[in-house]
């Protein structure tokens, strides 16, 4: 998974502005928040991606220690970096979305 900041930042532009409903526009009463599942299945599949590059990261790693000659030691690198890097990510999404959370949960109603 590419962890790229611009097309992460201009998807969840996208969602915002499918989210946003137009004054006239009746509210669904079926599902309230649509976003929601889009949001959640995005989220199960960066987290799914960012683990997936973690195990090839740990298995290139393994393979490498036991003798295999078709791996280099800077492809090893490398896959432990971006590995890395993805997690990293993730991990400052999450504190960034516990942030806003906590922002909102200490607003007057």
């Amino acid at each position: 998974m590419d962890v790229k900041a611009n097309s992460l930042y201009q998807e969840m532009q996208n969602m915002i502005g499918q989210s946003r409903l137009q004054v006239n526009e009746p509210q669904p009463l079926t599902n309230v928040n649509p976003s929601a599942d889009d949001f959640s299945t995005m989220l199960k599949h960066a987290v799914d991606g960012v683990n997936d590059m973690q195990v090839a990261s740990k298995t290139a790693q393994q393979n490498f220690e036991m003798g295999d000659t078709s791996l280099s030691l800077a492809e090893v690198m490398l896959t432990k970096e971006k590995a890395s890097i993805a997690f990293e990510a993730t991990v400052q999404v999450r504190n960034k979305v516990l942030e806003a959370y906590k922002q909102v949960m200490n607003m007057p109603v």
